[in-house]
């Protein structure tokens, strides 16, 4: 290992975003600004990192020199909005954060209704990518309203749900308990020549007590007997896609994310689905950018004992690892038991926040902290 006061010293900063206070791109810049003023003849590699959540579109375009889109697409309960997506040309590469078009923080808590709430905007943002030419799609699933199976997404792009009397259902996943029949003829035929990678850290399969419904349908509002019917309606959908597609695997790990939209991404479009973070990274070329580095900063708004769930700093940790790097984790908080990140490759955990800060002024100065803390450690590494 090259001493860090040497010149040749590479540092890699690989910061999520620091929720409400800086993008992973503007945490790059601060944490930049930091290295530059105790180490100016390091080399210095930025790569704004996500992992699937709010901050993939951000931080994909950052790093691939892409474009915000901005498209008129249906909210969860079918309310027109504009929702923004990511596209890299020269790769004609998609990026979706489906909060973006069916997320709960679109609608007002009071208003929230998980029995009628609907992907469709979804399948618009697929949609539109498609018109621009789109033949790669990462799609992150965290923050949607949702729990219609992805129904609501494959209407979007041609398919349909039929009851009995061959009617479509309407948006939502209480009406899938009167599904009979789903009809594909008229789905999108450029999706067949598409790839399509889900960026997820949510493991539950479509079905049961640890399933789509049962663990995430309370957080979305739905009572005992919204979640019964819920249930219903997804269990009759797996039961019609299974006869429709010629089997089906409901028990996937992360079939139940998004509220069952990562079973209708797998099993009707053939997306692949695994940890966000690793997708992400892949994507961003983290592996390639941490070759011959020494110093791995990375971090996010809060760290504990959670992030080692695949959130972006043990994601970014475990590459750092495997790349023989040292890693310092930056965040607005560090709870006690973030410590647990200690046994994980971790070398320290810094708080660029002191104790008692009030949660606006953190906010507020979260960059001038996060340099002030990274130059801070580098003056201990040199």
């Amino acid at each position: 290992m090259k001493p860090c006061e040497t010149e040749t010293v590479k540092i890699v900063l690989a910061p999520d975003s620091f929720k409400e206070s800086m993008t992973a791109s503007e945490a790059v810049a601060a944490m930049r600004a930091g290295v530059a003023a105790v180490l100016p003849d390091a080399e210095v590699v930025g790569v704004p990192m996500a992992d699937g959540g709010e901050g993939t579109v951000d931080a994909v375009v950052a790093a691939l020199h892409g474009q915000h889109l901005d498209v008129p697409v249906c909210d969860a309960l079918g309310r027109r909005v504009t929702a923004r997506y990511g596209y890299v040309p020269l790769r004609q590469l998609a990026v979706i954060e489906v909060a973006a078009a069916a997320g709960s923080e679109l609608i007002p808590v009071g208003q929230r209704d998980v029995l009628r709430a609907s992907t469709f905007g979804v399948g618009e943002l697929i949609r539109s990518a498609l018109d621009r030419g789109a033949e790669d799609f990462l799609i992150g699933l965290g923050g949607s309203a949702t729990n219609d199976g992805g129904t609501g997404m494959l209407t979007a792009l041609g398919a349909e749900f039929l009851d009995a009397d061959g009617r479509p259902l309407g948006p939502g996943g209480a009406n899938l308990e009167r599904l009979e029949r789903i009809d594909l003829t008229g789905l999108d035929p450029r999706l067949r020549d598409v790839r399509i990678r889900v960026a997820s850290d949510v493991t539950a399969p479509l079905l049961g007590p640890n399933g789509a419904t049962a663990v995430f349908g309370p957080q979305k509002g739905a009572s005992p007997a919204d979640v019964a019917r819920l249930e219903s309606g997804l269990s009759r959908l797996a039961a019609v896609a299974s006869a429709t597609l010629g089997g089906t695997r409901p028990a996937l790990p992360g079939a139940g994310a998004a509220g069952g939209l990562g079973f209708a991404l797998v099993e009707f479009l053939g997306a692949t689905s695994r940890s966000g973070v690793e997708e992400v990274a892949e994507t961003v070329g983290l592996e390639r950018a941490l070759h011959g580095a020494d110093w791995v900063f990375t971090g996010e708004g809060s760290v504990d004992a959670q992030t080692v769930m695949g959130k972006t700093p043990f994601g970014v940790a475990a590459a750092a690892a495997r790349a023989g790097a040292r890693v310092i984790i930056f965040a607005g908080r560090v709870a006690a038991d973030a410590a647990v990140l200690l046994d994980h490759g971790v070398e320290r955990l810094v708080a660029i926040t002191a104790d008692g800060t009030p949660i606006e002024r953190a906010l507020r100065d979260g960059a001038e902290s996060l340099t002030r803390a990274v130059a801070d450690i580098c003056r201990d590494l040199a």
